[in-house]
Order: C-alpha cells, then structure tokens, then sequence
C-alpha cells in the first residue's frame, strides 16, 4: 500500500513527456521557409592569400549572379582570428537539399567553375565544408556592405 501511495503521490507532480517525434534540429528549424546554408572554411598558403581573394571575387560573384544556379552567396570573408589565412564563405540554397544537388550538379559540368577549383586547390592547405539549417528564432542573413567584423559561434545540441 505504501508503494501505491508513492506513486499516486508521485503521479501529482511528475508530468508525463511526450516523446519527441522528430529530430531535433528538425524541430527547431524554420518550417517557412526550404533554404539550406552551406559554410565553407579554406585554410590558405599564407603566400597565396591575396591571390586567392582575386581569385574568389572574380569567380564567386558569377555563381551567385547567375540564375541558373539556385544559390546565393550570402557573404565571404577572411578570418582574423582563430584560424589565420582562412577565408570563409557562406551560401543559401534556395529550396533545399534538392536545390543543393541541382546546384551541384551543375557545376561539374561548368568548365570555368572546375578551372577555378584546379588553380584554387593549389593555394589550399585544406578545406572544410558544412550544411546548415535556419533556427527558427534567427533572421535570415542577408549581405551587407563592409568592411564588417563577425563572430561565429557553434553550438552543440544536447
């Protein structure tokens, strides 16, 4: 009887938690909206660095002007602290995972684009890329005219 008590007594403030049903980072994910963020770190030969930025600000721009491509570079910039010689870029995939295999796709089959990751990959000492989903609670990053100064943060989902 006393277990009984205990648990009655118990049930008075222990609330019942439904399971979750989805991912995590699905639940806290826009729903609104389908775009998808991919965040390239570069680690550059600290001798090619300006190269490289010429390199970038000639053929980056082009992607992201043309329509065919379903991405948007939303920024790229070069870190000043933490990792030196980097240089970080950020971009929007409108409609997605399928938006980012279309974009994908056809940049395999896009001579001046692979021209451009031969030469870039000889300024390289490594790179590092990321797919992002939007938290619900966060404005959607749009470009600005710089010079700007950004912290990034990662956290970590428990």
């Amino acid at each position: 009887s006393r277990d009984a008590e205990g648990s009655w007594f118990r049930s008075l403030f222990v609330h019942k938690v439904d399971p979750r049903k989805d991912a995590h980072s699905n639940l806290l994910s826009k729903k609104e909206t389908s775009n998808l963020y991919k965040i390239q770190f570069h680690n550059v030969k600290p001798e090619c660095l300006d190269a490289y930025n010429r390199l970038t600000e000639e053929v980056l721009p082009k992607l992201h002007s043309d329509a065919d491509y379903p991405c948007d570079l939303v920024g790229n910039w070069n870190t000043w602290y933490g990792e030196q010689d980097q240089a970080v870029h950020l971009w929007r995939f409108s409609g997605g995972y399928p938006a980012l295999m279309d974009c994908m796709n056809k940049l395999k089959q896009n001579k001046e684009y692979l021209d451009f990751r031969k030469e870039r990959s000889r300024m390289l000492l490594s790179r590092r890329n990321q797919l992002l989903l939007e938290f619900s609670f966060w404005n959607e990053p749009l470009p600005r005219q710089g010079p700007n100064i950004y912290e990034l943060r990662t956290y970590k989902l428990k």
